[in-house]
This record gives structure tokens, sequence and C-alpha cells, in this order.
């Protein structure tokens, strides 16, 4: 089963369901309304049914909400990444880098390689080998978004997963940390 659809009052919801290595089921409302299932592997259709069923509510509240957030979302408009010279691709990787470097130092920690890419649902990524990956789209972002996703990414340095400490962790260097992340729901970007 890829897909499950929810049905409220004459309202279809279809749930993208994803199967990975991954332990546990979780659910995510993007801000375009698009509702994601992340479940386990070897997690039974009828076991991914009861789980999206057993959060109806919850998923049908948040796709309320991000409709009702779509409205109010700042627009930003941004060149394509195929539209980008090698001079601007330079430019948005020297912000980054500039970042980089400064919460590298202040952290304490090391990187690999930094790469800018036009990433379609992610900010930024951090590779077991220390390699940074960031969306362009930072860029055009405020500059606090910018310095979260730095601190968030190489914070992964120390803790390669989301846990207690992680977030401890992003809260030493960052500690309007929580603030930034809603932020992002405010932004939408168009190309021109």
């Amino acid at each position: 089963m890829k897909d499950y659809v929810l049905f409220r009052e004459n309202q279809e919801i279809s749930v993208s369901i994803k199967r990975s290595a991954r332990k546990s089921s979780g659910l995510e409302v993007r801000t375009t309304g698009e509702v994601l299932a992340r479940v386990p592997n070897g997690l039974s259709d009828e076991k991914i049914k009861e789980f999206i069923e057993s959060h109806k509510d919850w998923i049908i509240r948040k796709v309320l909400q991000m409709s009702e957030k779509k409205d109010e979302r700042q627009e930003i408009r941004i060149p394509s990444w195929e539209k980008l010279t090698l001079q601007e691709r330079r430019a948005i990787k020297e912000k980054i880098s500039v970042r980089v470097v400064h919460y590298s130092q202040k952290m304490n920690v090391s990187y690999g390689r930094i790469t800018i890419r036009n990433q379609k649902t992610r900010w930024g990524s951090c590779s077991s080998k220390g390699n940074l990956n960031f969306n362009y789209r930072l860029f055009y972002l405020p500059e606090e978004l910018l310095d979260y996703v730095v601190v968030h990414e190489l914070a992964h340095r120390r803790y390669m997963n989301h846990s207690r400490q992680f977030w401890q962790e992003v809260s030493r260097y960052f500690p309007q940390y929580e603030q930034c992340r809603r932020k992002f729901g405010c932004y939408k970007f168009s190309q021109e």
C-alpha cells in the first residue's frame, strides 16, 4: 500500500505512505497540505490503516491549519536552480560557508565538504562522514533561519539523531531554535 484515503464529511485526505528501515511510525503534514505517514518496512497494511485512522482527528486539524496558513505565508520570488549563474551559485555557497565556519568554530566541531543543492523537502543534511548539504533557498530567507539550519546540521556532528541531547546541543548555540523552526512555514517560494 502506497496511499491511504481518509474520509471526512465531503472531503478526502490522501495520505502518502513511505516505508523505510525505521522502528516507529510517524506522521507529517507539510505546509502544502500533503500528508505523509512514515512507517517501518515490515508493518502490515492493516496496522498502517489502524495507525492512520487512530490519528485521523490530528491529521484533519493539521491539514486545516496548513490550508489557513497557506494564505498568510509571505511569498519569496527566487530564480530556479537551473537559471542560477555560476557566480550566483558561488555567492550562495560563500554566504552559507561563512556561517558554517563561524558556528563550527564556536561549537568546536569539524565538518567535511559543503554542498549546495536544490532540495525539495530538506533545508540541510549531514552525512556520517561530516559532509554538509544545504538547500539553496536558505540564501533567500532571513539570516536567523540560515543560522538555525547551520547549527542544526553541525549538532549532528556530535549526535547523528534527534535525541534530547541533540536538541540540547542545538539550544546551547541557538537558544531561539524553536521559534525559527516555526518560521519556516511562514514563507512560500515562487520561481521567476
